[in-house]
């Protein structure tokens, strides 16, 4: 029998605690954007009636959530929580500064990337860090607390990014997350200093690095003059030349004060380098980076990132996927294939040899990618049938509606966390996704009315309260499957799993709601049949709205077939995971 292991210190849960308010920071980022995109495709050069045009605005900080997430999440295997926690926090925050000041698409998009690099990497280094404070069945209430926070996160988005908006414009947002981000990332290093347990490598003693942050500022100031062009320094006979292209009507890097700071940039990352004390030791991480097994990363970065342009990229009213979808699957495919052969060779793969061999661990991976193909039907849908039905008019009251299912996704997560201290991880996931099943079920039998009566709220919560129930479970299920020296890659995989599942959802059950409505469509009369030689009527505008239903309805009734394949397989592949508490009795019999 082994030993237990001690409640965890004071400062290491005050340390918790403050990941999970981060892990909560970048989650609402994600959502945040959706109110702004408007007015950020206006700033990009964007028409806003060519909303395609800015899908890489959110598919780039999906890619950069997801793509990244497992090298990410292996470093923090091998070279500490705290150190990923930190440097995923400073990235959060230089992406938003890149996002605040950019002035055309590419730029912006390339802030989105970064943003989704350092959000995306909170995530696994907070689940491993619950996984080093807490025993495999004392896990189950913190991963709780950390799927709550996350969920409410994703509430409290759309809310903060209306008040900013009230008072600024789009860029207020993402100076916000700067402020924010670096203070973040300042506290944790100072708990993790002060923690007994969890604290970050000492650091060295010695000079501080001044000539690192002086050219680090002078870097970002050269950076921002760069995107900002000030009107009175351009206006200016002398510092206005800082702004000619060299040639042409060139890109602004093509420009005196661009060149200015691609070289101090390069001054910048050679004094990080090669300096002995620098103030970011590259060296150091770009050997976890190799450690951490930089070339399967890549490989495995290319074929998520063909598998996300595939769908992200599609118009789901007339395809799964979009028309390069089949050379970005087939490149993926090439990818894959190239990273088993690559894993099966490396002396130190990015995923250990039998890392995921255990039945709960992989099927974690399942469960949780058909979890995201369900929810995001609930997050896309719902607004829709809103929209379609009572809220023709009000943006805000549909979102209000999606209101009710997220904030009871908290309330479960706490539940399910509770509940694993007594039930099986994969009855508990279980009996949740069985509730979100039957919430869909519920949900695809409104009608025009149904949202005006209080009865709609009952699917509504109960698809919240089971979606929280599957959270914790899934995560605990990796983590008392796994070694402690995979926790950060294992949790990284569960959440590229879940938000794959997403993509991969919404646009299969888009495709098939579509289908339902293009035949509810053909089957109509004519609206002169309807309405007379008159022309349109009241009566023939409800005809095409009973349409639209119909396409929510198979969309909700697809997410609920999702959501009970789900359950199934949760009692299948997460049976034997060590989750919960072990009673008198079992721990007798299990010594004898």
């Amino acid at each position: 029998m082994t030993t237990a292991r001690p409640a965890p210190a004071r400062g290491a849960r005050a340390l918790l605690a403050l990941a999970a308010v981060a892990v909560a920071f970048a989650a609402a980022d994600t959502y945040v954007v959706v109110l702004a995109l408007p007015d950020m495709m206006t700033s990009a050069g964007v028409p806003v009636d060519e909303l395609q045009r800015a899908a890489p605005i959110v598919s780039g900080f999906l890619l950069g959530y997801v793509a990244m997430l497992p090298l990410i999440g292996r470093i923090a295997d091998l070279r500490g929580r705290v150190p990923v926690l930190v440097a995923s926090l400073v990235v959060f925050a230089l992406g938003s500064l890149v996002t605040a000041l950019a002035y055309d698409l590419p730029s912006m998009v390339a802030g989105r990337f970064l943003q989704g690099v350092g959000g995306g990497g909170l995530v696994p280094a907070t689940l491993a860090l619950v996984a080093d404070l807490y025993p495999a069945h004392r896990r189950g209430v913190p991963l709780g607390l950390v799927s709550a926070v996350q969920e409410i996160g994703s509430v409290l988005g759309p809310l903060l990014g209306a008040v900013v908006l009230a008072f600024a414009d789009w860029r207020a947002i993402f100076a916000l997350n700067v402020a924010v981000g670096l203070l973040l990332a300042a506290a944790v290093r100072l708990l993790s200093a002060r923690s007994g347990e969890l604290a970050a490598p000492p650091p060295a003693r010695g000079r501080f690095d001044v000539p690192g942050l002086v050219a680090a500022l002078a870097t970002l100031v050269a950076g921002a003059l760069v995107f900002l062009r000030p009107p009175p320094l351009l206006r200016d006979l002398f510092w206005g030349q800082l702004w000619i292209p060299y040639a042409g009507d060139g890109l602004r890097w093509l420009t005196p004060i661009g060149a200015i700071t691609m070289a101090l940039a390069l001054a910048t990352a050679l004094r990080w380098t090669f300096a002995r004390r620098p103030l970011v030791d590259l060296r150091a991480w770009g050997r976890s980076m190799l450690e951490a097994d930089l070339p399967g990363s890549l490989l495995l970065a290319v074929a998520l990132s063909g598998v996300i342009l595939a769908f992200a990229t599609a118009d789901p009213e007339v395809q799964v996927f979009s028309e390069g979808g089949p050379w970005y699957l087939a490149g993926a495919a090439v990818a894959l294939v190239a990273l088993v052969v690559h894993l099966r060779r490396a002396d130190s793969p990015l995923l250990p040899r039998a890392a995921l061999r255990a039945r709960p661990a992989w099927g974690a991976m399942v469960v949780s990618f058909l979890v995201g193909a369900a929810l995001i039907a609930a997050l896309i849908d719902i607004p829709l049938f809103a929209r379609t039905t009572v809220y023709p008019d009000s943006q805000l009251d549909a979102a209000l509606v999606l209101v009710r299912f997220l904030a009871a996704l908290p309330v479960g997560a706490l539940v399910g966390g509770w509940l694993l201290r007594r039930a099986p991880a994969g009855a508990v996931a279980a009996v949740g996704m069985a509730a979100a099943a039957a919430g869909f079920v519920w949900m695809s039998t409104w009608g025009l009315e149904s949202l005006e009566s209080w009865t709609a709220t009952v699917p509504l919560v109960l698809g919240g309260l089971g979606f929280g129930l599957a959270l914790a479970p899934v995560s605990a299920a990796v983590l008392a499957s796994t070694a402690p020296e995979v926790h950060g890659v294992a949790s990284a995989l569960t959440v590229v799993a879940r938000m794959v599942g997403m993509l991969v959802g919404i646009s299969v059950l888009t495709t098939l709601g579509l289908r339902r409505y293009y035949a509810e469509q053909a089957d109509l009369p004519s609206i002169a049949e309807v309405c007379g030689p008159g022309g349109g009527c009241a009566a023939y505008t409800r005809l095409l709205r009973e349409a639209g239903i119909a396409q929510e309805q198979t969309v909700f009734l697809g997410a609920a077939a999702c959501a009970l394949l789900a359950a199934v397989l949760a009692v299948v592949l997460l049976r034997g995971a060590a989750t919960r508490d072990v009673s008198t009795a079992e721990a007798l019999r299990a010594g004898t």
